[in-house]
């Protein structure tokens, strides 16, 4: 292990677990490290709002005793993750970014962290997000703006911002979050690393403090999913988070590998999938890395998915016609200013709909599937942009209906596949002109994350980042 940096701050969690398997290191150095990374670059980000040390290092002693004591152990057994603060963890609250429900504490952990645990992970911090998880942003009154590592004039993703900044800071190599319109795969793009959004029913979801079932869009477009630094350390985190959970009846035993696709895998490269217009740097970013999957062997034919941008629309029928009628309230009662004006805003996009039109738009997302199924079927991957623009500076969706529109255009990208239920991976691609991360995104057919991360495998080989970061 000479070739490893010698801060485990800096580690990957492949290499962390192998390392305290062999007892080359312990689980309390490796903990110890990232703790004192947190305290070292946090105050600056504001990226995890609970440090756990002492229950982070319990738990670090309890691993490497049972190490000692020759037992099996789990694939991430002492390594540090973070968690996001929309999940319930036992004994945490569940504050979601909002003020009312700081004191919302949670009975049990959720399905999602009690796999992490299951792994053996290490949970030393909870991570920030938007109040009630619906901006591209990450700020919130409770815990304050969480800032990008390399920019802090520009936004670190969100809702799952506090999870991309803090593991591309080196708080962690994995970070947990969840993506019902971007909310893994943006932040991810934002902060330089990568991030998969699985396919539904991919990873169980149940939060014990709900007291209501979710509504129907989230129920079937929202997911579990891991940020981390490395597509290697994506592939460890999705196999520990896709254990089953009997409190999630919509969660699928689907195996994480499936038969070899046939040879040359086919590309479908789409520079502006939903007719909105790119920036220069994006399109360039999304043919730069058909380069080089066309060298390692893929074939490469630009050629737009069906109507992206039809699908991208019924995402925002779906979710924002059920946040009308579900979310209001909630907006109203619990959520900061910057949050309740994102949601006006967001409305703005989206005609009230009767019963019929919520039943047609329903059947009418079967068809979708079926008809991405079919192109699926003969070109299994596309590459597209994640966001049209490059990230975000800070405050843009809030700066009138104007700047939420122009933030809103850009992220087209990200909607069509949570209505379509397909995995997707963000991965990285370098930096702009202006020193931010630029990325791509892979999209695979339904159970296929195998076909994206090693897709992503590639662009990244070819596109190595100086991760972990602190501008």
């Amino acid at each position: 292990m000479q070739h490893l940096p010698s801060e485990l701050w800096r580690w990957d969690a492949v290499d962390l677990a192998r390392a305290i398997r062999l007892r080359a290191v312990s689980a309390r150095e490796a903990v110890r490290a990232v703790l004192d990374r947190c305290a070292a670059v946090n105050p600056a980000i504001n990226a995890v709002v609970l440090v756990l040390e002492e229950e982070a290092l319990a738990a670090a002693a309890a691993a490497d005793a049972a190490i000692a004591r020759g037992e099996a152990v789990g694939p991430l057994h002492g390594v540090p993750v973070t968690t996001k603060i929309n999940a319930d963890q036992k004994g945490l609250p569940t504050s979601n970014g909002c003020l009312p429900w700081r004191d919302l504490i949670a009975p049990e952990d959720s399905a999602v962290i009690a796999n992490l645990r299951a792994a053996g992970a290490i949970i030393v911090g909870r991570t920030n997000t938007p109040a009630l998880s619906m901006r591209w942003f990450t700020e919130n009154a409770l815990h304050g703006r969480t800032l990008n590592p390399w920019n802090r004039d520009h936004t670190p993703g969100g809702s799952s911002g506090g999870a991309s900044a803090a593991c591309a800071a080196g708080i962690g190599p994995i970070a947990h979050g969840n993506d019902l319109g971007g909310s893994v795969r943006y932040p991810a793009y934002a902060c330089g690393i990568a991030g998969i959004r699985p396919s539904f029913g991919r990873i169980p979801a149940f939060n014990p403090t709900m007291t209501s079932e979710r509504p129907l869009s989230g129920q079937l477009m929202s997911t579990q999913g891991p940020l981390a630094r490395r597509v290697a350390d994506l592939r460890v985190a999705l196999a520990v988070m896709a254990r089953g959970d009997a409190r999630d009846p919509w969660w699928m035993p689907a195996p994480l590998e499936g038969p070899p696709a046939p040879r040359p895998i086919r590309v479908a490269l789409s520079v502006d999938p939903a007719g909105t217009g790119v920036h220069p740097e994006v399109a360039a970013a999304v043919r730069r890395a058909a380069g080089f999957l066309a060298a390692a062997g893929y074939a490469v034919e630009e050629r737009d998915p069906p109507d992206f941008a039809g699908a991208a629309r019924d995402w925002d029928a779906f979710a924002h016609g059920e946040a009308r009628l579900f979310m209001g309230e909630a907006f109203a009662r619990n959520a900061d200013q910057g949050a309740q004006d994102t949601y006006r805003y967001m409305l703005a996009h989206c005609a009230p709909t009767d019963l019929e039109g919520y039943m047609r738009l329903a059947a009418r997302r079967t068809t979708r599937q079926r008809d991405w199924a079919r192109f699926m079927a003969e070109v299994p991957l596309v590459l597209c942009p994640v966001s049209g623009e490059p990230p975000f500076p800070q405050g843009l969706d809030v700066a009138g209906q104007q700047g939420f529109d122009s933030v809103y255009r850009a992220q087209q990208p990200l909607l069509a596949t949570p209505l379509l239920g397909l995995p997707s991976v963000s991965v990285p691609t370098g930096l702009t002109a202006d020193g931010l991360p630029m990325g791509v995104q892979i999209i695979a057919p339904r159970w296929r994350e195998d076909l994206a991360l090693d897709a992503a495998e590639v662009v990244e080989a070819a596109c190595p980042m100086p991760t972990p970061v602190m501008g």
